[in-house]
């Protein structure tokens, strides 16, 4: 069995991976009802005897004494991480696996990235060298931060620098929160621009989520429950109107529930490596199948059916259905439409009481709608994991290698232009040591090259498919 650390980096970072601690304890004590430490718990969690005192040695095999995740939580303002530390979930993290400090980056990447990478670099070294020798085979960094901020871009950019150049071999899977067209934070385009330079480079795989699809999403789940056309009721501690062990109130955070889908797609993308089933994806099969081209690694992530992020009793839709919606603009966490973009490749990750046969039936169902490239037509990998979400039977977990995230990175570097052309803000990052104008021109340059390279593959749709001459054998 293998082990993933999760590096939760900066305000956001740290909600959305609280949010998955939280699901991922529920979902593992659905099916662990006899509390006894198993290779599923094993690799998110330690179990610790803290009676032993210092450390605490890990104990292998036999009941749960005190679970621990696999975590290192970051983040330059005490705020967020002091709420979780006073909240139900204070005794899931280890407190010498926390940096933090006070001042934030004041929404600047250049703050986060060089000024708070370079104070902390040892610190952050120390801790993931920590964690990783507590897990016997390491397989998977995961990084949940936001672009629009300055410690989620710039320190949680500067995390996965560190990545590389520790653990070369581990992969790294990042989610990252894009910022909406109408963010708050009027420096969100340079932020986004200059972290999204450093993902081209240093990560395995991207997951990019929008705030403005989650918003959406949200919104479609509440419809749901208040339409009653369904027949639908809310359960009692739902995962919607539960968070962090609070009814909910009108204090309510609004991005709790947003967070929840976040926290459900991560849930979802490792529910093979915690639970058996009789078609396990493994995370490396993620990079290995889907990304084609080492810079085209960000992948489109959509769930369904939805009402499994809200806990609402509904009867279950036709299976079809679920493979339908997968593929629909209303059910992906970007603002995008991938059936009417070209595919690269597609991985299906399917939870719950679902047949080998139904997966290829849909498959078969779905291809003539959907552009594959013409050297990859057979581009699936599907998995089959035999634990359904709590309270649901089935759900379904589509990531897509697919040209639809053009949009989304144009509109962003539509956003950082025009900042740049008036040079607004420009002083507070050159201000800082080690920064200088050309690292905003080469974000740039990045981000223009990846368009470039999905534009070349958009023109090669409907192109007919030619196979190359084959050399003839003389008889």
């Amino acid at each position: 069995m293998t082990q993933s650390v999760v590096v939760q980096v900066g305000q956001c970072g740290n909600q959305v991976g609280c949010r998955f601690w939280d699901l991922a304890l529920r979902e593992h004590a659905a099916v662990n009802k006899k509390g006894i430490y198993d290779e599923a718990l094993s690799s998110f969690f330690r179990n610790v005897d803290t009676r032993a005192g210092g450390d605490g040695a890990d104990i292998h095999k036999g009941k749960i004494f005190s679970l621990k995740a696999r975590a290192l939580l970051i983040d330059m303002e005490e705020g967020v991480v002091n709420e979780i530390l006073q909240g139900p979930l204070r005794e899931v993290f280890d407190s010498k696996q926390l940096i933090t400090d006070v001042s934030g980056s004041g929404n600047n990447w250049a703050v986060g990235h060089k000024q708070y990478g370079n104070q902390y670099r040892e610190h952050i070294v120390e801790k993931l060298r920590r964690t990783a020798e507590h897990c016997d085979c390491l397989q998977c960094f995961f990084v949940i931060h936001s672009m629009g901020g300055g410690t989620g871009s710039g320190l949680g950019t500067f995390v996965l620098n560190v990545l590389e150049d520790e653990f070369p071999e581990v992969y790294r899977f990042v989610t990252s929160v894009y910022p909406s067209g109408e963010d708050d934070v009027i420096t969100s385009p340079y932020n986004s621009v200059l972290a999204m330079k450093e993902l081209n480079e240093h990560a395995d795989c991207v997951l990019p989520i929008e705030n403005e699809s989650l918003f959406s999403i949200v919104s479609k789940i509440h419809q749901m429950t208040n339409s009653g056309k369904l027949g639908s009721t809310v359960k009692q501690n739902s995962l919607l109107t539960l968070s962090a062990g609070r009814i909910k109130t009108e204090q309510e955070k609004p991005f709790d529930a947003m967070n929840n889908i976040v926290a459900n797609l991560l849930l979802n993308l490792t529910s093979s490596a915690r639970f058996e089933g009789s078609l396990n994806m493994d995370l490396n099969e993620v990079s290995m199948n889907l990304v084609p081209f080492p810079r085209l690694h960000y992948l489109v992530s959509s769930l369904t059916p939805l009402y499994t992020l809200a806990d609402v009793n509904v009867p279950s839709r036709r299976l079809d259905q679920m493979f339908s919606d997968a593929f629909s603009k209303d059910h992906q966490l970007i603002q995008a439409d991938p059936k009417h973009s070209l595919y690269l490749a597609c991985a299906l990750l399917v939870r719950g009481n679902v047949q080998v046969s139904d997966l290829r039936r849909n498959i078969e169902r779905l291809k003539p709608s959907l552009h594959f490239v013409s050297w990859n037509q057979e581009g699936w990998k599907t998995g089959l994991c035999s634990v359904p979400p709590v309270g649901h039977s089935h759900s379904l977990l589509a990531l897509a290698n697919n040209t639809c995230v053009k949009p989304t990175f144009i509109e962003l570097k539509d956003r950082f232009m025009k900042l740049y052309k008036k040079k607004a803000h420009l002083h507070h990052y050159l201000h800082v040591d080690g920064m200088e104008q050309s690292c905003f021109s080469e974000a740039i340059s990045s981000l223009s090259d990846l368009i470039e390279e999905y534009s070349q593959l958009d023109a090669t749709k409907g192109v007919p498919r030619t196979d190359p001459s084959r050399l003839k054998i003389a008889v």
